[in-house]
């Protein structure tokens, strides 16, 4: 069975090992703090800002009950909530070894805006229990099958006093898109819009004509729906560039569903990370703002949150004195110059052992650097840079820029690591 792409964030020229979770956070205004939550598997960093927590919500699957790992961000107080339910894709390889997804771009511009954001890891997948169905090239089931976890999951939400069950959309990007818009088709009480980003599913290899599955699977959704949708699709996508993306738009609407298409301009390496990215949301946030209105959802902010890091510059050197890094060996100090040409945000990490990572874009590449390198290192790593400024001072704590329990590691950006 060839193997089935799903790519969510900016393109990876590394592989994400263990993680290693970074304490700072965007805080929101009420609330400052971190909290270590303890599962059996392992010690995971939960984000006390946003209120996160971890729940394994029950499903169904052959006759059985299986887990869903699902994390849940909600603001402070006892709700009832509006609700953003929002769906993962899948990466290469066994969906057992995918990460817990967490979107925190999203979930924090839903959060301050009231949402409870609730993020289900479909069967299979994570730590969820159940074994992920895989049915080839057919497109349509693909959709449907993933789909079923969230009846689960909206079965789990209606027995939640803090949810309110009358006011909720659903959403997803790529895999998680296209399980959104087969979920339109439950006619599911309380559901008043679906929002796409990037949705679809890529086939590599064999004799399957993955693309018009996918459009085949669009029309079917279409015509048994009546929930309006938005879609954001880039230029530069590389898994469902403009054409197919007019195709998938037509078909779906052609068919009787009701969508209306963003389709912006070239984003970064690739459009299909757009939603995961900071500099993302000043693309999606203004129509997905118009989007909620329309369909009588909130879109006032409730909360301040502060969304810059709290990296303070030192004057330890100037962000182009390449010499200053300590530890660094060898080509090292090339990287860092490769470093100095990525675009914001990004971070470079450094550790005594001569370990060192660059990380780039998505939400929080200080973290994907501290984590990258540390994978590398038996002495903790330390931030040197973060954005245009150095951050490093031999005076510092060690603690202070590096965690103390594993976390899921962040995906969201494109990092290189060494040595």
């Amino acid at each position: 069975m060839p193997d089935l792409l799903f790519k969510k964030r900016a393109e990876k020229k590394t592989r994400f090992f263990s993680a290693f979770r970074s304490t700072v956070f965007a805080t929101l205004t009420l609330a400052t703090s971190l909290l270590a939550f303890s599962s059996t598997a392992q010690a995971v960093i939960l984000d006390t800002t946003l209120n996160e927590q971890v729940v394994m919500v029950p499903a169904a699957s052959g006759g059985r009950t299986v887990e869903l790992e699902t994390t849940i961000f909600k603001p402070l107080g006892n709700g009832p909530f509006p609700l953003l339910i929002m769906n993962h894709g899948k990466a290469l390889g066994n969906p057992r070894n995918q990460n817990r997804d967490r979107f925190l771009v999203i979930s924090r511009e839903f959060v301050k805006r009231g949402y409870a954001v609730v993020i289900p890891m479909r069967k299979g997948f994570s730590k969820s229990s159940g074994d992920y169905a895989d049915p080839g090239c057919n497109m349509t089931a693909h959709g449907q099958l993933q789909a079923e976890d969230l009846d689960s999951t909206l079965a789990y939400l209606r027995t939640q006093g803090w949810a309110d069950n009358d006011n909720i959309v659903v959403a997803g990007q790529s895999y998680g898109g296209l399980t959104a818009l087969a979920f339109g088709t439950h006619a599911s009480p309380g559901v008043k819009g679906l929002i796409n980003f990037a949705g679809g599913l890529k086939m590599h290899g064999g004799d399957c004509r993955w693309e018009q599955s996918l459009v085949q699977a669009f029309a079917s959704y279409g015509a048994r729906t009546t929930l309006p949708s938005l879609w954001f699709y880039g230029e530069n996508d590389n898994h469902f560039g403009p054409a197919l993306a007019a195709r998938l738009r037509d078909a779906y609407v052609q068919a009787g569903g009701r969508a209306r298409l963003i389709a912006y301009g070239a984003f970064k390496r690739d459009a299909h990370g757009m939603s995961g990215s900071r500099d993302g949301v000043k693309i999606w946030w203004p129509e997905t703002e118009k989007f909620l209105r329309e369909v009588g959802m909130p879109t006032d902010t409730l909360y301040a949150i502060n969304e810059e890091y709290k990296f303070p510059k030192t004057e330890f050197a100037t962000i182009d004195n390449v010499e200053a890094i300590p530890y660094l060996r060898g080509s090292a100090r090339e990287q860092y110059r490769t470093f100095l040409s990525k675009s914001l945000p990004r971070a470079f990490a450094v550790s005594p052992t001569g370990a060192w990572s660059w990380a780039e874009d998505g939400d929080d590449p200080a973290a994907q650097a501290l984590a990258d390198c540390q994978k590398n290192s038996s002495q903790p790593c330390r931030l040197y840079a973060v954005d245009d400024r150095v951050v490093w001072s031999d005076e510092q704590g060690i603690a202070a820029s590096t965690a103390t329990a594993a976390a899921p590691a962040p995906v969201t950006t494109s990092a290189i690591t060494g040595p």
